[in-house]
């Protein structure tokens, strides 16, 4: 069977984005991790799996599939991506679309730039949203990491997020913590791990260990949380510049209860089709 898809990419965070029919699910687990490996497939952070919509008012139902194989809730950077393709196949009625996915409904803009935008919607607090395994809702968690006592924020862009601050990104253990706290028992379902250095109250850099798929060049959802938790802990401004190691993405969180806005350059590399058995 042939299969047409689309690789983007936002930052370097990179995905192949295919077509299917409604309900379905046209790769298995073990397809997905093949096609996902950059020496003998295609080579993605995920795969989006573009549907029709299920709603009305919507161009869109998507779905995300890490590199592992693992289906997830969310994606800031692919959410991007996909709104600048619907926008380039004339869905985006002004530049504005919205979409459907499993974490709920998101709107997107295309900026005369090039840039889009995302609504992610509300920042999720509660523990119980991620899940994460906690006696109450705090701005300030302790987590132990075999030896060590670790402080993090705990927040859901509709997907999973703990958040470290660091003194550097550069010397931040990444490679050593992000698998062991992405597995960690309080996390049922796994989680993303950002490392946070702050370089002022409206820049700061940032390094993401993402769930299934490891550090990548940049992530949209570890954008948002950071900026969050940076919020919420009070050392960040409400518009904040995110340094990644792709490039820079801009997040704006008025505060809890409203949306936070992710923004960012969304583009096409190339197009190709696959074959599967």
């Amino acid at each position: 069977m042939r299969i047409d898809f689309t690789k983007m990419h936002g930052l370097g965070n990179d995905f192949a984005v295919f077509d299917t029919p409604a309900g379905t699910r046209p790769f298995s687990t073990e397809q997905l991790r093949r096609l996902a490996d950059r020496h003998t497939g295609i080579g993605f952070d995920q795969a989006l799996i573009l549907e029709p919509p299920r709603r009305d008012g919507t161009a869109v139902f998507y779905r995300i599939f890490n590199a592992d194989g693992i289906e997830v809730e969310q994606c800031g950077n692919g959410a991007r991506c996909i709104g600048a393709l619907l926008a380039s196949r004339g869905l985006a009625k002004d530049g504005a679309v919205t979409m459907d996915s499993p974490a709920g409904l998101i709107r997107a803009r295309t900026r005369p730039s090039g840039a889009v935008s995302v609504d992610m919607g509300p920042v999720r607090l509660d523990p119980r949203a991620l899940p994460f395994e906690a006696p109450a809702q705090a701005e300030r968690y302790r987590l132990e990491v075999g030896a060590e006592t670790l402080e993090i924020g705990a927040v859901s862009i509709g997907n999973p997020h703990a958040v470290l601050v660091v003194e550097s990104v550069d010397s931040a253990p990444v490679a050593r913590l992000g698998p062991v706290i992405e597995g960690h028992a309080r996390f049922p379902n796994r989680v993303n791990v950002g490392f946070m250095q702050v370089v002022d109250r409206a820049h700061i850099r940032l390094r993401v260990h993402e769930r299934g798929a490891g550090e990548t060049l940049a992530c949209g959802t570890g954008a948002c949380a950071a900026v969050a938790v940076g919020r919420l802990w009070g050392l960040l401004e409400p518009t904040v510049t995110v340094m990644t190691r792709g490039g820079e993405l801009s997040v704006s969180w008025a505060g809890p209860d409203e949306s936070i806005w992710l923004t960012g350059p969304a583009e096409i590399a190339f197009e190709g089709h696959i074959e599967i058995s």
